[in-house]
């Protein structure tokens, strides 16, 4: 049952209910009119039922022009029995018994809903509520900050009380619920800081799935361990390690296999690997090194946030609570005092007190947005620091100079040529030994019967093999970029 209520007998809503309830609701000077004459109750718009004892929302039918309904501090265990009040723009169902939120679908002109203090564990059945501009579901059961996501696709909601259910004492709630509805006013009857918005934007870019994943990690989905593949994705250097990238450029080269049976292109395949793995293996273990060193960045970055905010919170308790002990022993000297001077003085001393208050208040404010920007720009600065640097790394091993993957891929493809036209070459002379190419594949005879044939088979998979080369950089660089 209600909180307000014990040990009362359940009421239903019936005519006399409503009745009493709209000539209540009459002016005094209407009074008597209103009881001696049946009212109309079509012209009724506003209707109070709070604190009747009601177990079941039923028979308001007739007041289809109703805008605003009361049914707060009742027994209402359901929502029902409103389908036909589609003039509704207030709805007040709190204090109540309600589990789940449901029957609301035809109230499309609803502006402003509270189901505050009731039972409910699930935001859902809003869809229909376009024109919601103040919502309060405070003090339920909600447990799983993500369903605050629901709220979404209400585009016009800009005033939020989410407050006394069990997660809002997780970590980061307030930046949560701010960043998943950036169009909140208030939340928790507080104004949403513009600071607030501006220093997630200022993070994210103003990328609503970057914010989204910023404060996913905030909320500890990014303390979770990486390995394997998705560590190597983060770190940007997947198909790096080993022979993963030689493998792949190679691993669809069907003139290449076929060549491979000649005694020098087999040698040649078998030296290069080795020199593009050991720069593959370079580049792998830069990037996870790099990884590590973003890493510890942001992890240090929210570190430091955190310690600004506990900071900052712990000095503001400390203010609050001094001035509450003040406050209460000026309390107690002026019921002692009762009235006269000293009485006028205490309360003068009080108002001043608040005053202090509040400034002391607004100035730690200001100091922590300082310390925020402050702790920002030099976040911006590192990083800045570490993703040039990783980009003019890559651009500098990877692939211009010295022995790097387009450089050793070029070198072998023109050492490749070389062997080709040179044993064609000695076929033509017939300068190759009669037992070797006897021992050569048919396959293998037919691409070196034609020197352009041969040279365009070999062309185009290198061509190919380079495109894959640039694109692995270009993945490197871009993904950093985006970082």
């Amino acid at each position: 049952m209600s909180q307000f209520f014990s040990n009362v007998e359940p009421n239903v809503i019936d005519d006399e209910l409503v009745q009493k309830a709209i000539e209540e609701k009459c002016p005094e000077d209407l009074g008597d009119i209103a009881r001696q004459e049946n009212i109309n109750v079509k012209v009724v718009t506003e209707l109070q039922l709070s604190f009747k004892s009601i177990l079941k929302i039923d028979n308001l039918w007739p007041l289809e022009n109703l805008t605003k309904l009361q049914l707060d501090n009742n027994f209402i265990e359901k929502i029902g029995g409103l389908e036909s009040l589609v003039h509704l723009v207030w709805l007040d169902l709190s204090f109540n018994n309600i589990e789940v939120i449901e029957g609301l679908d035809t109230l499309v002109k609803l502006q402003d809903l509270s189901l505050y203090s009731n039972r409910i564990s699930k935001i859902e059945h809003m869809d229909t509520l376009q024109e919601l501009q103040i919502f309060s579901i405070g003090k339920n059961n909600l447990t799983i900050l993500e369903d605050v996501v629901y709220l979404r696709r209400l585009k016009k909601l800009q005033t939020l009380n989410l407050s006394g259910n069990p997660f809002c004492s997780t970590e980061h709630y307030t930046l949560f619920v701010v960043a998943h509805l950036p169009s909140l006013v208030y939340l928790d009857f507080k104004l949403v800081r513009h600071s607030t918005v501006r220093f997630l934007h200022s993070l994210t870019g103003k990328s609503s799935y970057i914010l989204q994943s910023l404060c996913f990690v905030a909320l500890g989905a990014g303390s979770l361990q990486k390995s394997g593949s998705q560590k190597h994705t983060t770190a940007f250097v997947e198909y790096l390690n080993g022979s993963l990238l030689y493998d792949s450029l190679y691993a669809e080269d069907r003139e290449v296999a076929i060549l491979a049976s000649l005694p020098a292109v087999e040698d040649l395949l078998q030296a290069y690997p080795s020199w593009f793995d050991l720069l593959s293996e370079n580049l792998y273990n830069y990037g996870l090194e790099e990884y590590e060193k973003r890493e510890a960045e942001v992890s240090k970055f929210y570190k430091r946030f955190h310690e600004i905010l506990t900071v900052n919170q712990q000095e503001s308790k400390r203010i609050i609570s001094d001035f509450e002990s003040r406050n209460q022993r000026r309390l107690d000297e002026l019921y002692q005092a009762g009235s006269g001077d000293i009485a006028d003085s205490k309360r003068a001393q009080g108002k001043e007190d608040i005053h202090q208050l509040w400034d002391a208040l607004m100035t730690l404010e200001a100091l922590v947005s300082n310390d925020l920007e402050e702790l920002l720009q030099d976040f911006k600065r590192s990083i800045d620091v570490i993703a040039s640097t990783f980009i003019e790394t890559i651009q500098g091993i990877y692939p211009f100079h010295s022995i790097h993957c387009r450089d050793l891929e070029n070198e072998q493809h023109e050492k490749l040529i070389e062997i080709v036209i040179a044993t064609m070459k000695k076929m033509e002379e017939e300068e190759f030994e009669e037992d070797l190419e006897d021992d050569l594949p048919g396959d293998v005879r037919r691409l070196l019967e034609d020197k352009n044939t041969i040279v365009n088979a070999i062309n185009v998979p290198h061509n190919i093999r380079l495109q894959k080369i640039d694109k692995r950089e270009s993945d490197m660089l871009c993904n950093i970029y985006k970082w």
